[in-house]
């Protein structure tokens, strides 16, 4: 990686920007006839010409010569192989706001940052910065159709069903697609994923409110290697649809229904029966979800890892400390010792008090 810096500085300095110095100064020799060397006694001898030097050579523009002779006039660099060695040995160890960087260097880098973005596998607007522009968006996916992972969470105050269908549906290679917070598109492009990307493993919709019953089933229906889906905050979907969805994907390894009022134990209790492969649940804020369905959750996933039940409040100790006496990671600390001790000599019901405050 920083080997690949360095080479980027490199090539973006004045010798590589294709700068070139100006034209040598020519000697001042006219086309007029030299002149006649007086002899002495007042006669002339016969004039003897100069010789003119020839004139230098004019440069021919870098932008007349073909991509890769303007490389090799630029330096060795892109006279390497781009397919075998710069795209998949250098430039994939650039950052893509290095790479837009790379492409004003001159008209045969840009035509090298061109041909990685159309093989690129990962795709991260994060990387470009906190605010990705449309049109830079556009022109960098435009020729892709091998993209594997879309992160574009920097994309939220404009993206739209009209910018990510397209991508979506020249790119069935999807495995990894994070909408976090995009908040301007709406159920078709859930609809579009699930038609396009059958092989789609992680989708995190967290705090896209648009996502619905009708557009959550169809992915079900053709994504059913899923292993992690965040819904924080999807707060139409009721218990129906978490249901349909475990029910058909199976293989979750960590999910997330975190802030939604409508989540309670029936989706809790299908997702532990559903999903024995389950390492990672958050139901942080699901106010309806109680301590029948984390007893339930203890006994049919072994593989459960961690489990938010922060401000759940009907989930108190008296479900939590079997799983936390197996290890599992629990984001609500128990009440001290003697704390309980001392409630339960004053009212009997330490076990079954609500821990969270």
């Amino acid at each position: 990686m920083r080997g690949a810096a360095r080479l980027l500085a490199a090539c973006t300095s004045p010798r590589w920007a294709g700068q070139r110095r100006g034209p040598r100064p020519r000697h001042d020799v006219t086309a007029a006839p030299a002149a006649e060397a007086e002899v002495p006694g007042g006669s002339r001898s016969r004039s003897r010409r100069v010789p003119a030097l020839p004139s230098a050579p004019r440069c021919v523009p870098a932008a007349r010569l073909p991509a890769m002779s303007a490389g090799r006039a630029e330096g060795g660099l892109l006279a390497l192989p781009w397919e075998d060695v710069l795209v998949p040995h250098v430039l994939r160890h650039l950052p893509l706001r290095q790479l837009l960087s790379l492409r004003r260097v001159s008209r045969a880098f840009r035509e090298l940052v061109r041909l990685y973005l159309a093989n690129m596998r990962r795709f991260d607007s994060a990387q470009i910065g906190p605010a990705v522009p449309r049109a830079a968006f556009l022109t960098l996916l435009k020729d892709n159709k091998v993209l594997q992972q879309l992160a574009l969470q920097s994309c939220s105050d404009w993206l739209t069903d009209r910018e990510l269908l397209p991508v979506i549906r020249q790119n069935h290679h999807l495995h990894h697609i994070q909408l976090k917070g995009c908040a301007q598109l709406s159920c078709h492009a859930l609809i579009a994923i699930s038609l396009s990307c059958p092989n789609l493993r992680r989708l995190s919709l967290a705090h896209c409110e648009w996502v619905d019953s009708l557009s959550l089933r169809s992915l079900a229906d053709h994504c059913k290697a899923l292993e992690a889906v965040d819904l924080t905050a999807c707060r139409q979907l009721k218990d129906e649809a978490i249901c349909y969805l475990v029910q058909k994907c199976s293989r979750l390894k960590s999910l997330s229904l975190a802030v939604n009022a409508n989540v309670g134990d029936v989706a809790v209790e299908e997702t532990a029966k559903c999903c024995p492969e389950l390492e990672h649940l958050d139901l942080t804020g699901c106010l309806r979800v109680k301590n029948d369905s984390i007893r339930v959750l203890a006994e049919y996933c072994p593989k459960l890892r961690s489990l938010k039940v922060k401000h759940c409040h009907n989930v108190a100790e008296s479900s939590l400390s079997v799983l936390r006496s197996r290890g599992v990671e629990l984001d609500v600390e128990p009440l001290p010792q003697t704390a309980l001790v001392l409630l339960q000599d004053m009212a009997g019901f330490a076990p079954f008090i609500n821990l969270q405050i």
